[in-house]
């Protein structure tokens, strides 16, 4: 199979989104604006509750999915639609917002770390009207994968070492791995040729990835290729690998809208203030 290089290096950003919670912005800054199909991946990560406490009060999406994996800490979501659930430490939510939703997710802690991801994924034109959903996903759901040589593989989406993950039927066939890496282990990931893909560094002071060094907070861009090798570093580390299949349409963004076009976006505007969402 054909190895994946690093294409490009990214560091994250600080700052602040919802009601003023700190965050490191990594997709979705000036350095990396998009990868298609992923329009955003955030890190929150702070034992400080002024960082995080205020968290995401009502606000509304349209036109692509969400997707928020805990590592730690207690997050409670609601929406106008009636929905509500609890993320706790390894779970998962993926939402579509097609449509249009108005939701919320706020911290059920007052001290304490709060750690996670949101990552953002775009739908095709073809689904960007439909009905939201939510894949609600407990830690006990997601299958894990030991290997001898010293890997463990959380399959959170996609298929890997003859695990499927959870999550069903989103229409860009995401890979979404949690891979923890012992020191001089070495793993080889097959990942559909025509994806984008991303690693990204989240635990451990760094990783090889593609025959090189990524430190904790960095992401590697992918190249082409049929797989990508990640193995150990001095220390134990945790990589999320995320690839999907690119879009390739054209993309119309205004802050949790996501459309084709700019008429799309003024229509998305009108539907929320006429409470149509």
């Amino acid at each position: 199979m054909t190895e994946r290089r690093i294409f490009r290096r990214i560091r994250g950003m600080d700052t602040a989104d919802g009601a003023g919670v700190k965050l490191k912005r990594i997709i979705g800054q000036s350095a990396l604006d998009m990868l298609d199909p992923f329009l955003l991946l955030d890190e929150f990560r702070s034992d400080q509750a002024g960082d995080y406490l205020a968290g995401f009060p009502e606000h509304p999406h349209r036109g692509f999915e969400t997707v928020t994996y805990m590592l730690a800490g207690h997050m409670q979501h609601g929406d106008n639609h009636g929905h509500r659930g609890d993320l706790g430490p390894g779970s998962v939510q993926w939402m579509t917002a097609g449509r249009g939703i108005v939701h919320s997710e706020m911290p059920q802690q007052e001290n304490g770390l709060m750690w996670g991801f949101q990552l953002w994924v775009n739908l095709p034109a073809k689904d960007k009207m439909t009905a939201p959903r939510y894949q609600d996903i407990a830690p006990d759901k997601i299958p894990v994968v030991h290997l001898a040589d010293g890997v463990e593989v959380r399959v959170i989406a996609g298929d890997f070492g003859g695990a499927s993950g959870p999550v069903r039927g989103v229409a860009t066939a995401p890979i979404y791995l949690d891979l923890a890496v012992q020191p001089g282990a070495t793993v080889s990931v097959p990942l559909p040729q025509g994806h984008s893909a991303f690693a990204y560094v989240f635990e451990g002071e760094a990783a090889r990835v593609a025959g090189e060094t990524l430190s904790r907070g960095e992401l590697a861009v992918l190249g082409k290729g049929e797989s990508v090798t990640i193995a150990g570093g001095e220390a134990p580390a945790r990589v999320l690998l995320v690839a999907g299949q690119p879009l390739r349409e054209p993309v119309a963004r205004y802050g949790p809208f996501v459309m084709n076009t700019t008429e799309q976006i003024h229509e998305a505007i009108a539907d929320f203030r006429a409470g149509r969402f």
